[in-house]
């Protein structure tokens, strides 16, 4: 995906009104921004799959695919949802004010359009843009990757480096909702635990945080390489790898009958390695070795 070059703020415009479209594009650039322009729905996801904008003006109303399902579709892209995205319509009935807004839209203007209340909207959505980026980018700083679902699994928001992780194990909107369906079962269920999902070369875990606003639900998102806590458990505490697998397992919750499946040796086994776990890291329990571990693997 090419970048987009710093300075001025890049505006995508959204019109199959070809004198719409030259009329707004020329005040944006008037005021000093950078403009791409689509001419329907499917032309502005192929310009948003190349360069990714600051903001998207969309005319609600266009043949094919409209302004409402385009902007679904980008909401849907965890690459995308952070942008904003202001409605451009001649409609002013409260229903599609509504079903813009539904669709992630954050804000209207209604034809014919008013420069001066245009630009002024846009400079409001970009300032608010730019301080939850740097909201978010203080989190991901802190070690904290975390991703925001509504309960249509829809993103609002996710830490930077939230946004690197599902570009390269999600690639379309498509395995994106898949994950999402699940973590939203993960939440409604009010399960606490932790969801893994293998991916190339590891796995990634997703843990429930809170129900953060009333249509919000937040997730602690990271990946872990394969084999990388074991090693980390066996490097701390002086453990075999097949003991640190084991400890590994016991940080999960995994009774000695679900280990045993999980890596093909005998119950009896696991419980011989796991003797030999409590009596090289100096505790007596499974309880004791479970709070151990998960405290080398978080700090």
């Amino acid at each position: 995906m090419a970048s987009i070059p710093s300075g001025a703020a890049t505006i995508l415009v959204v019109d199959d009104t070809l004198e719409s479209l030259k009329f707004v594009s020329a005040a944006l650039e008037a005021a000093g921004m950078t403009v791409l322009v689509a001419s329907n729905g499917a032309a502005a996801l192929q310009s948003l799959a190349l360069a990714v904008p600051d903001l998207v003006i969309m005319d609600a109303v266009m043949p094919g695919l409209d302004g409402f399902e385009t902007t679904r579709r980008i909401k849907a892209d965890p690459r995308l949802a952070a942008i904003p995205v202001i409605f451009m319509t001649g409609l002013t009935e409260t229903e599609h004010v509504v079903r813009g807004l539904a669709v992630g839209g954050v804000d209207y203007v209604t034809k014919p359009i008013i420069v001066d209340e245009l630009l002024a909207r846009i400079r409001v959505h970009l300032a608010n843009a730019r301080i939850a980026r740097g909201s978010q980018a203080v989190l991901d700083d802190g070690g904290r990757s975390l991703l925001a679902l509504d309960s249509a699994g829809t993103p609002l928001w996710s830490t930077p480096r939230t946004k690197v992780i599902l570009a390269q194990h999600f690639t379309d909107a498509a395995t994106f909702a898949m994950l999402a369906e699940t973590l939203l079962r993960l939440a409604e269920g009010g399960d606490q635990g932790v969801h893994c999902q293998p991916v190339a070369g590891g796995r990634l875990e997703a843990t429930l945080i809170a129900r953060s606003g009333p249509d919000e639900w937040l997730f602690r998102i990271s990946e872990t390489a394969d084999g990388a806590e074991e090693g980390l458990l066996a490097a701390r505490h002086g453990l075999t790898d097949r003991e640190a697998e084991v400890l590994l397992w016991i940080s999960r919750g995994k009774a000695n009958r679900e280990i045993s499946e999980i890596l093909g040796i005998s119950p009896r086994t696991v419980n011989k390695h796991l003797e030999q776990v409590f009596e090289k890291m100096g505790i007596e329990n499974r309880a004791s070795a479970a709070a151990a571990a998960v405290k080398t693997l978080t700090q």
